[in-house]
């Protein structure tokens, strides 16, 4: 099997290390034999092969907005490979500019590709914190199905941890459905307890970290999700992740031992 990876603009968007997120992937999949193919895109490259796997990480406002322009160019292709059951994961500024539109300090509205039916707008308020959240109900049996492990201890499948660093503030418009609730930390906007968004197999979210390496189940879940795409049913082989899960509950005893 091969999975063909897309790293949408890594030289402008990777403020916060986020190409953690593309080694996980990488690492994971070798560890299974999995061929990877990574192939980074920026501005004026063309978006033209099937990819099977999209990955957008976080930028400054300046990057957002040159970034923004030119994603419009590769919007149509983008969408129509998420209709078409690609997986992606976004986070942070590259979350923002799949929305309708982020509006910066200046009052400069960026318009985005409108993946996820939501919108951002910056605050002066910066929620800088390691962020906690509950995975949405809805996601948890596909999470569960692709996630199996040989560690020896019951992992904590229907969390997610990271860490949040961002002042934008986003909001979900009707119907749709947050990629997860917040225990501990901002979220989405710091006000009704909501984190992310997904679409089909899209997902945007504040979890910077990276996210994946102490996630395995979720990391996991978007291989399972890329791969189903061409091959149909996929069943991981399980894998230690003991290390995983040791960095992951640390996080957590972390935000316990802060209050």
């Amino acid at each position: 099997m091969t999975l063909n990876i897309c790293h949408l603009y890594p030289d402008l968007m990777d403020t916060y290390g986020d190409r953690g997120n593309i080694l996980t992937i990488q690492y994971r999949c070798k560890q299974r034999d999995i061929k990877t193919v990574y192939t980074p895109l920026t501005v004026g490259d063309k978006l033209l092969s099937d990819y099977d796997l999209f990955f957008f990480g976080g930028g400054q406002d300046k990057a957002q907005e040159i970034v923004g322009k030119d994603l419009a160019s590769k919007s149509i292709r983008l969408i129509e490979s998420v209709e078409n059951g690609a997986a992606l994961l976004s986070i942070c500024g590259g979350y923002q500019l799949l929305q309708k539109y982020f509006k910066t300090s200046d009052n400069l509205k960026i318009p985005g590709i409108g993946l996820f039916n939501a919108y951002t707008k910056a605050s002066e308020t910066r929620m800088m914190n390691n962020l906690l959240i509950e995975i949405n109900p809805k996601l948890l049996p596909d999470i569960k199905n692709s996630y199996q492990s040989t560690t020896n201890y019951e992992p904590s499948t229907h969390k997610l941890i990271g860490f949040e660093n961002h002042s934008g503030k986003t909001y979900l418009e009707e119907g749709t459905i947050p990629l997860g609730t917040v225990i501990s930390g901002g979220g989405n906007n710091g006000e009704d307890k909501l984190e992310g968004a997904v679409y089909k197999n899209a997902f945007g979210c504040y979890l910077h970290g990276s996210l994946l390496p102490k996630n395995p189940h979720f990391a996991d879940f978007l291989i399972t999700k890329a791969l189903e795409k061409k091959y149909g049913k996929v069943e991981l082989q399980p894998l230690d992740d003991s290390i995983e899960w040791r960095a992951h509950n640390s996080s957590i005893k972390i935000i316990r031992s802060q209050g």
